[in-house]
C-alpha cells in the first residue's frame, strides 16, 4: 500500500488523527499568534520569540496580533470562537486565571469551556518596590506603615497580577490600601518614582531597571527563591510573608475544538524551543524563568490558579471598575 493509500485509509478509520498528524502544519498556511496586550509588553516580546522560532522549525508564517482592552478579554474572545485548526493561538497570562472570576457572568465566552491549554511557557515573581527616597526600608517597614496609614499603591490596572498580589498582601495583613490602578505598568512606575505612590507590587521586569539605575528600592520578590539579577534581595518568605507567593507567568492556548495531537503537537513544539538554551538565555536576561510544560500539566496548573485566586478576589473583594 502507498503512502497516500496508507493516509486515505487511516482518516477513514482515525480522521481528527490522521488529519492532524499527517496534514498540520500545511505548508503556506499562516498561523495566527493572538497577543490581547499592546505591543512591546512583555507577553507580546515572549509571543514573538515563541512565534519566531516556531517559524523557523516548520518553515511557516507566524504572524503575530496584538488585540489589546477589555481586560484581556477582547483577544481571548477572538481566539475562543476561532476554528480549532491549529491556526489561531492565544497568549494568556495571569490575569487571564484572574478573568475567569472577575468576570464571570460578564464575558461572551467561558475561558475554561471554549479555549483548551497548550504549554506553559515561563515566570516571574513580584518585586515590590518603593521610592529612593522613601522612609520604607523593608518589607518589616512596610508592614509597620500599612498598619500606620493608608498607603497608595499602584498597578498596572485593576485586576492584573500587581493589583493582585496587593490585595493579597492587604487581605493577609489585614490592612486598607488605596489601590491606584494604571493602563500598564510603566506609567505607574513614573508615579511610583517621582513619590505620587508609596508602593507597587511590580511585574519584576517592568520595575528592576529602575532599581539597578537606583531610581527605585526593592524590598522583595515574591517567588520561592531569590532572583540571580537581584541576589541580595529577599523572598517574601524570607522577609516574613511567607503568604505571599506569587508569579506572572505566560502561556499559550487554542480553541477548545482543537483536536487532541495538534494541541500535543504544538505543546511540545513550544517547550522544546523554551529550552533551547539561548532561548532560555535570553528568557531569564527578560527576568523571567523558564517554566515549560506541556498541554496535560499545564492544564493541571492552570486550574489551580483559577482556583486559588477566586478565593483571593473573593477574600478581598476585588470588582471591576
Amino acid at each position: 500500500m502507498q503512502r497516500r493509500e496508507l493516509l486515505q485509509a487511516l482518516a477513514l478509520l482515525f480522521p481528527t488523527a490522521a488529519w492532524a498528524q499527517a496534514d498540520y502544519p500545511k505548508p503556506g498556511t499562516p498561523l495566527r499568534y493572538i497577543v490581547p496586550f499592546a505591543p512591546g509588553g512583555l507577553t507580546d516580546v515572549m509571543a514573538r520569540l515563541v512565534g519566531e522560532r516556531l517559524g523557523t522549525r516548520w518553515n511557516a508564517n507566524v504572524v503575530i496580533e496584538n488585540k489589546p482592552g477589555g481586560g484581556a478579554q477582547i483577544g481571548a474572545d477572538l481566539v475562543a470562537k476561532a476554528a480549532g485548526d491549529g491556526y489561531t493561538l492565544l497568549a494568556i497570562t495571569l490575569t487571564h486565571a484572574a478573568n475567569v472570576t472577575l468576570y464571570k457572568g460578564k464575558a461572551s465566552f467561558d475561558f475554561r469551556r471554549d479555549l483548551r491549554p497548550v504549554a506553559l511557557l515561563a515566570g516571574s515573581p513580584m518585586l515590590i518596590v518603593v521610592p529612593a527616597a522613601s522612609p520604607i526600608r523593608d518589607v518589616k517597614d512596610l508592614v509597620a506603615q500599612s498598619h500606620a496609614r493608608v498607603l497608595n499603591v499602584g498597578s498596572s490596572g485593576n485586576g492584573t497580577p500587581p493589583h493582585l498580589t496587593q490585595a493579597l498582601f492587604a487581605d493577609t495583613q489585614k490592612v486598607q490600601m488605596q489601590h491606584v490602578p494604571y493602563k500598564g505598568g510603566a506609567p505607574s512606575m513614573t508615579d511610583l518614582i517621582g513619590g505620587q505612590l508609596d508602593v507597587v507590587f511590580s511585574n519584576f521586569p517592568e520595575s528592576i531597571a529602575h532599581v539597578k539605575s537606583g531610581k527605585l528600592r526593592a524590598l522583595a520578590v515574591t517567588g520561592p527563591a531569590r532572583h540571580p539579577q537581584l541576589p541580595d534581595v529577599p523572598t517574601a518568605a524570607e522577609a516574613g510573608l511567607p503568604q505571599l507567593q506569587v508569579e506572572n507567568w505566560t502561556a499559550i492556548m487554542a480553541p477548545a475544538s482543537t483536536p487532541d495531537p495538534i494541541v500535543a503537537k504544538l505543546g511540545a513544539e513550544a517547550v522544546a524551543i523554551m529550552n533551547l538554551p539561548d532561548v532560555a538565555e535570553r528568557v531569564r536576561g527578560m527576568g523571567f524563568r523558564v517554566d515549560a510544560r506541556g498541554p496535560a500539566e499545564f492544564a493541571g496548573f492552570l486550574s489551580g490558579e483559577i482556583e486559588r485566586w477566586a478565593g483571593i478576589i473573593a477574600a478581598a473583594r476585588i470588582q471591576l471598575e
